[in-house]
């Protein structure tokens, strides 16, 4: 009896045991095994990607001591910070870069190589989420044939509704198309993206044929043309942005009907017949989260048996940063605008889901360099690398050796891009063709490396490089020679003192490459790490978060630190 009574109790402690362990960790609601009985596996109601387009590593600690306390500094102070997040990859475009946020994959794998990119078998160009088989839903005009048929790999996204037998609800969310379709995945049930003709969000009938009635609504309310109406206001004096130039400078482009690209920006008088231009203020960030709450409000997101998961890209940072550059009272602007963006969706989501119960993360597509003029200024070696005019001066040089006019027919991307119906049909020695235009490339002052993709491994290039070279490569979609420019060189026209405004991406280069990325909510502990990690480590650390298979493209592997215990 002693011996029985014993066991009863260490049976009773166990069980007491284990269920205070998953009341603690309960969540989600139950949902009910083929016995009947109620379980449950610890996940978050809502998972929310945000995704900052073109917005550099160091934007964290730039303005850190102007952030409120509710947007970024809260996603620091109670997440977990990777400081040292790496871009796998080359070129680093925005395609690319959501692609591999939400696969944990490479353009050699994914099929996305670039925002546009030539397919090699028959040289036609395509642009990455263009579709001819889908139409528009919710406008008239052609910015709705779009879907994600070209990711050839499936999404974190689309691993949780593989998960939940499609029982989770998955919306993509952006101005630009590429930015909501490729997290969302294939499976999605909408991705949502911006129509420049009229100010609405549309979609595709990739996912549907008809807009939902609250989409319908949001659109009535002509939030856009609103917003433009606020005009661009500096948030605070001019002469307090101590993180910026002067608000006149050469590096900045100016806005279509303006005088000098300061601010104010006097929106209201610009946008007639532009609705477009939301994108390039501070607003077009507004703007999308507006949306992103209605989806949220409107789909119950958050509010059902099994995890969801939102995906919004914020566009307008790198509509804003390609005009102004990195340095402009502008973008310092931009950057006090989205944090107070940022603090009220997290406060949203504390209220509509309950603070605790959802897992936020906030990363970016790609950095972004300094204007090569600025850099010049300050004495730091910087140039422009005019694609177009070294195109002709490559097919001229071509042109001399085999008499034979456009045997390359793009330099997009960093990569050459052969016209291989003429290279076939006068059956030209490809190797000999491709050591040809890397002994000329190579002799060029904007480029320190031509390496011909199929031997990057074996290149007289530094590792790093070599790596990047090959998770960019892809034999259907990519160019035969990889492109890699000096320091502080990238893509662009304009030369001389005054060079081009604004700026750009697409180059390994930190400025490029590091990107901030941040977790916080259900599951994440409070840290950072430093050592290095990976663009391709997102997808499968949300995966092991949600007890799903990663996607079955991914390369990366889960950031294990960041879990609690």
């Amino acid at each position: 009896m002693k011996i029985k009574y014993l066991l009863f109790i260490a049976f009773t402690f166990v069980v007491v045991s284990v269920s205070a362990q998953t009341k603690k960790k309960k969540v989600a609601s139950p949902a009910a095994t083929a016995t009947g009985t109620a379980t449950e596996l610890p996940r978050p109601k809502l998972v929310v990607g945000i995704v900052v387009d073109q917005m550099r590593w160091d934007y964290l600690y730039r303005y850190y001591d102007r952030y409120s306390d509710n947007g970024f500094k809260r996603l620091m102070n109670e997440g977990f910070s990777c400081e040292n997040t790496q871009v796998d990859y080359i070129p680093t475009f925005t395609g690319p870069g959501h692609t591999c946020i939400y696969t944990g994959s490479v353009p050699a794998i994914t099929g996305i190589a670039g925002n546009d990119f030539i397919i090699q078998a028959t040289g036609k160009s395509m642009y990455c989420t263009e579709d001819t088989t889908a139409q528009t839903v919710g406008s008239t005009s052609a910015a709705g044939k779009m879907s994600p048929r070209n990711l050839l790999t499936t999404t974190v996204t689309d691993e949780l509704r593989l998960a939940t037998n499609f029982r989770s609800k998955v919306i993509g969310i952006a101005l630009k198309d590429r930015g909501g379709i490729l997290p969302a995945g294939h499976t999605a049930n909408a991705a949502y993206w911006f129509d420049d003709k009229t100010g609405n969000w549309i979609t595709s009938t990739y996912y549907m044929t008809d807009l939902p009635q609250w989409v319908k609504d949001f659109n009535d309310q002509k939030l856009a043309e609103t917003y433009l109406k606020l005009d661009w206001n500096p948030l605070y004096p001019i002469d307090t942005y101590l993180q910026s130039t002067a608000d006149n400078t050469k590096y900045e482009g100016k806005f279509k009907g303006t005088d000098s690209p300061t601010l104010p920006v006097k929106t209201s008088a610009l946008y007639k017949g532009n609705l477009g231009l939301i994108r390039s203020i501070p607003y077009g960030s507004t703007f999308t989260l507006d949306f992103a709450i209605a989806a949220i409000n409107s789909e119950e997101l958050g509010q059902h048996s099994v995890t969801d998961f939102l995906a919004v890209s914020l566009s307008s940072p790198d509509y804003i940063g390609h005009q102004f550059g990195i340095n402009a009272v502008e973008t310092e602007d931009t950057y006090l605008h989205l944090d107070r963006d940022i603090a009220s969706f997290l406060t949203y989501l504390d209220a509509k889901v309950g603070r605790g119960n959802y897992t936020v993360f906030l990363t970016a597509d790609h950095g972004a360099a300094h204007n090569t003029a600025f850099l010049n200024d300050h004495n730091i070696p910087a140039g422009v690398w005019d694609d177009g005019a070294a195109l002709k001066d490559l097919n001229a040089f071509l042109l001399d050796k085999y008499k034979t006019e456009g045997l390359v027919l793009s330099l997009a991307n960093y990569q050459v891009n052969f016209n291989y119906k003429t290279v076939d049909y006068l059956h030209l020695d490809k190797d000999a063709l491709k050591k040809d235009c890397i002994d000329y490339l190579t002799k060029q002052p904007a480029i320190a490396f031509a390496v011909d993709m199929k031997k990057a491994q074996t290149s007289d290039v530094p590792e790093a490089l070599r790596t990047r070279i090959v998770n960019g490569y892809n034999a259907e979609h990519s160019g035969e020679i990889q492109i890699i420019l000096k320091p502080a060189w990238f893509t662009g026209h304009g030369s001389g003192d005054s060079g081009p405004t604004g700026t750009t991406h697409g180059t390994w280069n930190p400025y490029d490459n590091h990107i901030p990325l941040v977790f916080m909510g259900w599951g994440i502990k409070h840290g950072t790490a430093t050592r290095e990690t990976h663009m391709t480590d997102i997808a499968p650390t949300i995966a092991a978060l949600l007890h799903i298979q990663a996607p079955n493209g991914s390369i990366g592997v889960p950031i294990s630190e960041l879990f609690v215990k």
